[in-house]
C-alpha cells in the first residue's frame, strides 16, 4: 500500500511511495505526530539520481523488517535536496561539524523540534568496513531516546545553539581588487594538476566556474597562465570518460584524477554551465573542440532534458539495466567491450574505435568494460568521416539499450542555467532553434514558476507547480537566463522580468545592515538556522549568483541600488578569494566584471546583424548587450541613441560610436 509520498510531485519521493517505511513529506504534521507519539524523526535526504540512495533504499526501506522496526519508534521524514535545498543545508552543515564529512543519502535523527542529535550519510545493512549497520544504529538512537532523553534533547540544543554562534567572516565592506584576484590566480595554480587537467585529485569534479574566471582574468590581464590552466582542462574533459563521446554532454564527476571513469549521472547543472564554458572558450581561442563541445551539450540538453512543457529535467540516472543480468548497475547503459563494439561495427572497424575511443581487453571500468574517451594517439591519422560513421553506428546501437531514468522535475535555478547557456550557444553558432528552446524554457519559467507579484516556486512536474518556494539561487540563476535572454533576442521584457526577480533579492534576501545574502527569503518557512552560504559548490552559490545578476542589471539599466547590493555582496570574495578560491569561482568571475566596469554595449541596429553578434562575442568580462531600432524603449541603453551604430560605455565615459565590426572587436577584447 502506498505510504504518504504517493501524492507528491518529486520523483524522488514518488520512487519511495511504495516503500514499507511509513514516510511522511516534510511538514508541520510530521513533527506534530512525533511530539504526540513521544519518539523521534529518522529524517532522510537524498535525490533521484543519486547512486548510494538507492542502494540504501533497496538495502534498508524496502525490507519489511526494517521498516517495521523505524514505523514503531520513529516519524519517518524523506526529503528531495533539490526540491528543499534549505533543509538539505541546514542539516548538512550539522552532519559535516559533527562528522568532518558530508553526502547523500544523509540520515539525521531529530527531535520532535526538527533539533539534530545524530547524523550519518550512507549504512549499510549489515556491519562492514568499520561501519554499524543501520539497524543497530537505529536502535542505539531508539535506546539513546528511551533511556537518556534528557541527555539526547540537552545535546540536540547545543548543536543548535553552536550553529546559531557559527557566524559567517563576511570579509570586507570593499570590492576584491587586483591583489585578491592575483592571489587567487596564484592559488588556483598550486592546485593545478598540469599533467591532467583540473585542481586537487580524485574524485575530481569539472571546475565550470573557476575555468570561467581563468577565462575572464585572461581577458582583462592577458594571463596566458589562466588562458593554458582553462584550456588544458576543458580539452582533458572533452577527452575524457566524464564526457559522453556518442551523445553529448557530461557526467557529474570523475572518480579518478584522470577524467578516465565517471559517476554516470547527467546533471542539468553541470551541463548548462560546461555548455556556456566552453562556448566562452571558443569565443577565446577559436578551438574547434570547444566549438563542438559547446554545440553538443547544448544538443544533448535539447534532446535529452527537455520536458514536453518546455523546461529541462533535472538529470539522467547513474544506474540503468544491463541487458544481459538484467540488474540496475551504474555506467550500464554507456560501457562497451570489445566484443560488443564488433557486434555493432563488424572487424574491420573495430580495430579503428577500440584504439580511438580507448576500449582495450582489460577495461577501464568493470567486468572488462570500457568508458568511452578520445585519448590523443601520436601518428595516427583518423579519417574523419569514417570515424564519425563508427559513432553514429554506436551511438543507435546504445539507443536499443534500456535507458537510465530521469527526473523529469523542473527545477527553476538550473533551468535559468540552461536558457543561458542555450540562449549564447544559439547566438554564437547561429542556431536558432537552441535560441529558441531557451526562450521556451523562459516562458515556462514565466507562466508558471512566477506568480503575479516575481515570487518564483522552486520546482514544477508535468505542468503542475510544486509547492516550495524559491531560494536565493533560483531567483539568481532565473534572472541571469533573462539578462542573458534579452541580449540574444533584443526583447526587452526578458530585462523587465529579470528586474522584478532582483527587486525581490533586494527586498527578502539582503541583510541591510552588512549587505550579505540569506539563501532563503525573510518570510519563507523558519529552520533552526537561516542558510547563508557564499561559497559555490556544484552550482554558483545563491550569493555569488545574485551578484553576478545584480550586477549585470545595474549596468542594463543605471539602477544604482542593485549595483551598490552587487558590490556590497562581493565583499565576501575579497575575503575568500586568497584562502579558498576552488570554492568562489563564480564570486571570482563577477569581481573581474565588476572591476572591468563592466561594459555597456548598444547596438542601434537589428538582432543578429554584424554589430550585434560582434557585441555578443566581445571577451570583456561580463559586459552587457542591448539592442534594437533607432528611438527604440526596450532597453535603457538605447535612450537617445539614434544613429545605426555600436556605442561602448564604461564607469560612466563612452567611446565614441563605431559601425565597423573590427573596431568595436578591438573594443571589446578585455
Amino acid at each position: 500500500m502506498p505510504n504518504r509520498l504517493a501524492h507528491e510531485t518529486s520523483p524522488y519521493l514518488l520512487q519511495h511511495a511504495d516503500n514499507p517505511v511509513d514516510w511522511w513529506p516534510w511538514s508541520a504534521g510530521a513533527f506534530a505526530q512525533a511530539r504526540e507519539r513521544g519518539v523521534p524523526v529518522l529524517l532522510s535526504v537524498g535525490y533521484s539520481s543519486c547512486h548510494w540512495c538507492h542502494v540504501m533504499a533497496h538495502e534498508s526501506f524496502e525490507d519489511a523488517d526494517t521498516a517495521a522496526f523505524l514505523n514503531e519508534h520513529f516519524v519517518n521524514v524523506k526529503v528531495d535536496r533539490e526540491e528543499r535545498p534549505d533543509i538539505d543545508a541546514v542539516y548538512m552543515e550539522a552532519v559535516q561539524a559533527a562528522t568532518g564529512q558530508g553526502g547523500w543519502p544523509m540520515t539525521v535523527f531529530l527531535t520532535p523540534d526538527a533539533e539534530p542529535f545524530y547524523f550519518g550519510t550512507y549504512f549499510p545493512p549489515e556491519p562492514r568496513h568499520g561501519m554499524p549497520s543501520f539497524r543497530q544504529v537505529a536502535d542505539g538512537v531508539r535506546r539513546a531516546w528511551t533511556d537518556r532523553r534528557d541527555e539526547v534533547t540537552d545535546v540536540a540544543g547545543k548543536i543548535v545553539r553552536d550553529l546559531a554562534d557559527r557566524q559567517l567572516a563576511f570579509g570586507s565592506d570593499e570590492l576584491p581588487g587586483e591583489d585578491e584576484l592575483a592571489q587567487a590566480l596564484l592559488g588556483l595554480t598550486r592546485d593545478y594538476d598540469a599533467s591532467r587537467g583540473g585542481f586537487g585529485g580524485a574524485p575530481k569534479f569539472p571546475p565550470s566556474m573557476v575555468v570561467e574566471f581563468l577565462l575572464r582574468h585572461y581577458a582583462r590581464t592577458g594571463s596566458e597562465g589562466a588562458l593554458q590552466m582553462a584550456a588544458d582542462t576543458c580539452e582533458r574533459m572533452a577527452r575524457g570518460g566524464i564526457y559522453d563521446q556518442l551523445g553529448g554532454g557530461f557526467a557529474r564527476y570523475s572518480v579518478d584524477r584522470e577524467w578516465v571513469v565517471p559517476h554516470f549521472e547527467k546533471m542539468l547543472y553541470d551541463n548548462a554551465l560546461l555548455c556556456r564554458v566552453y562556448a566562452h572558450l571558443w569565443r577565446a581561442t577559436g578551438s574547434d573542440l570547444a566549438r563542438r563541445v559547446a554545440l553538443e551539450t547544448a544538443d544533448f540538453m535539447v534532446r535529452e532534458l527537455r520536458t514536453n512543457e518546455g523546461g529541462f529535467a533535472s538529470a539522467l540516472d547513474a544506474d540503468s539495466e544491463d541487458a544481459v543480468s538484467g540488474k540496475h548497475v551504474e555506467g550500464a547503459y554507456y560501457v562497451w567491450t570489445p566484443e560488443q563494439l564488433r557486434e555493432v561495427l563488424g572487424d574491420a572497424d573495430t580495430e579503428l574505435a577500440a584504439t580511438c575511443f580507448g576500449v582495450t581487453e582489460e577495461g577501464t571500468f568493470e567486468e572488462g568494460a570500457s568508458v568511452l574517451q578520445l585519448p590523443v594517439a601520436e601518428g595516427v591519422v583518423v579519417d574523419a568521416a569514417r570515424l564519425e560513421s563508427i559513432r553514429e553506428r554506436l551511438l543507435a546501437a546504445r539507443s536499443q539499450r534500456p535507458a537510465p531514468g530521469r527526473d523529469d522535475k523542473v527545477v527553476a535555478a538550473w533551468n535559468g542555467l540552461a536558457v543561458a547557456a542555450l540562449a549564447e550557444v544559439g547566438a554564437y553558432f547561429d542556431r536558432p532553434d537552441l535560441v529558441a528552446a531557451a526562450v521556451g524554457a523562459g516562458d515556462l519559467l514565466v507562466r508558471l514558476h512566477m506568480d503575479d507579484r516575481a515570487r518564483l516556486s522552486r520546482t514544477s512536474k508535468d505542468g503542475q507547480v510544486g509547492a516550495n518556494a524559491g531560494v536565493l539561487e533560483d531567483y539568481a540563476d532565473v534572472a541571469e537566463g533573462f539578462l542573458a535572454l534579452a541580449s540574444v533576442t533584443g526583447e526587452g521584457v526578458w530585462l523587465e522580468f529579470a528586474g522584478f526577480l532582483l527587486d525581490h533579492v533586494l527586498a527578502q534576501f539582503v541583510d541591510a545592515e552588512s549587505g550579505s545574502l540569506y539563501d532563503t527569503a525573510a518570510d519563507a518557512e523558519r529552520l533552526i538556522r537561516r542558510p547563508q552560504d557564499p561559497t559555490d559548490n556544484a552550482v554558483p552559490s545563491g550569493w555569488t549568483a545574485a551578484a553576478g545578476a545584480l550586477l549585470s542589471y545595474a549596468a542594463q539599466t543605471g539602477a544604482e541600488p542593485h549595483r551598490l547590493a552587487a558590490e556590497r555582496a562581493l565583499g565576501v570574495v575579497k575575503g575568500l578569494a586568497p584562502r579558498a578560491p576552488r570554492f568562489i569561482g563564480h564570486g571570482l568571475a563577477v569581481a573581474e566584471a565588476a572591476l572591468d566596469g563592466p561594459r555597456e554595449v548598444a547596438v542601434i541596429g537589428e538582432v543578429g546583424s554584424e554589430l550585434h553578434r560582434t557585441a555578443l562575442l566581445g571577451t570583456a568580462p561580463g559586459a552587457v548587450v542591448a539592442v534594437g531600432p533607432a528611438g527604440g524603449d526596450e532597453f535603457p541603453l538605447l535612450a537617445g541613441r539614434d544613429l545605426p551604430a555600436a556605442y561602448v560605455c564604461r564607469r560612466f565615459v563612452c567611446d565614441a560610436p563605431t559601425t565597423d565590426a573590427g573596431e568595436l572587436a578591438a573594443k571589446l577584447s578585455g
